[in-house]
């Protein structure tokens, strides 16, 4: 079976970490490496904005992303260029990153992954179906642009995002919090799913009592 880009489905390994005692109520999703491939797109656009900026030049080089949230990113680029990590710069960095992740997205050959469109389908069709929601690293307009750019941003009620917080584990929580709001309840930790494709994902999923499922699509694995 191919995929929407007519790619050939590869075998997606999954493990579900926690024993499934109960009904889920929450599916939270990574975005980067879990939902979609943007060939690399918020990489790019971080190191150039960060030199649109500040006239800091390859200031991506030795930051590793998977897994990361966005504040962190910039607050470590920060760090090795020498520039103030306060919220004016950091307006203003994104104000950059946002005008050239469209356009690295644009250039992509990316997509979701196999049977990313279809798993959210059969989610939605479950009798008594779980709330979909996100819990990525990325800023929320950054993941706007990206699911956007494949038709699934509307597939998600609500999301925990680096706006949130700079800490990935409090992330988690917000999301979490955002979920209980949204179906009107407060959420117990197994009635949550955190699905990601690296270990901080599935760390701040433990952080929150969640149930946790890793993927091997992503650049962890």
């Amino acid at each position: 079976m191919a995929d929407t880009l007519g790619r050939t489905h590869p075998t997606i390994q999954a493990k579900a970490d926690n024993a499934a005692t109960g009904p889920v109520r929450l599916v939270l999703f990574d975005i980067d490496g879990t939902l979609v491939s943007t060939g690399g797109a918020g990489m790019k656009a971080f190191g150039e904005a960060f030199e649109a900026a500040f006239g800091v030049a390859n200031a991506t080089e030795q930051i590793k992303f998977a897994g990361r949230t966005d504040y962190s990113l910039f607050r470590e680029m920060c760090r090795h260029g020498g520039i103030d990590c306060t919220a004016e710069n950091r307006e203003l960095f994104f104000s950059h990153y946002l005008r050239l992740v469209d356009s690295h997205i644009d250039a992509s050959k990316g997509g979701p992954f196999p049977g990313v469109v279809r798993m959210l389908d059969e989610l939605a069709a479950m009798p008594n179906a779980p709330a979909l929601g996100l819990l990525t690293g990325n800023i929320r307009e950054g993941a706007r642009r990206k699911l956007g750019a494949y038709g699934l941003w509307d597939r998600f009620a609500l999301g925990g995002f680096s706006d949130d917080d700079e800490d990935r584990n409090l992330i988690a929580a917000a999301a979490a919090a955002k979920g209980g709001e949204y179906l009107e309840c407060q959420l117990a930790g197994p009635e949550i799913v955190v699905v990601g494709d690296t270990p901080k994902d599935i760390t701040c999923g433990k952080h929150i009592g969640a149930r946790t499922l890793g993927v091997a699509t992503g650049g962890a694995t």
